[in-house]
């Protein structure tokens, strides 16, 4: 089976792709290419196709991979019927409920005003009570 995908070239930090068709079972980089289609440079997003080419083997049956569909796309190039796009990933926490966001509301914010409030009130009267209570424990 054929496979439209993209095969690395460029310098280190550099990079730039061939578009090439492939068999695949060989890596990308075996250099047994069936032919180039295209080139791509994404540090410019310079992109040069061969549209007849690919139209050849897509309704030949060689798959596209997922980034070579995506450029093919967004270039006006009709995908045959049969190509299934990849599902979208869903990013999971491993451990959700330790997330702050999960983690159940504090309320002391709403309590914190009403204590101070009724602090001083309470304090002298409890310095009232505390002679009276001495006094009969002396007795």
């Amino acid at each position: 089976m054929l496979a439209i995908r993209m095969q690395r070239n460029g310098r280190s930090h550099y990079p730039t792709y061939r578009i090439v068709v492939q068999e695949s079972q060989r890596h990308p980089l075996s250099g047994r290419v069936v032919a180039e289609v295209g080139n791509y440079n994404p540090a410019t997003k310079a992109l040069t196709l061969d549209k007849d080419a690919v139209n050849k083997y897509l309704s030949n049956g060689a798959q596209p991979s997922s980034r070579v569909a995506f450029i093919l796309k967004k270039n006006g190039i009709k995908l045959p019927k049969w190509y299934k796009e990849p599902t979208p990933k869903k990013a999971t926490a491993k451990h959700a409920d330790k997330l702050r966001k999960n983690q159940p509301k504090e309320e002391a914010p709403a309590e914190a005003p009403e204590a101070p409030a009724e602090a001083p009130a309470e304090a002298p009267a409890e310095a009232a009570e505390a002679p009276a209570e001495e006094t009969p424990a002396e007795a």
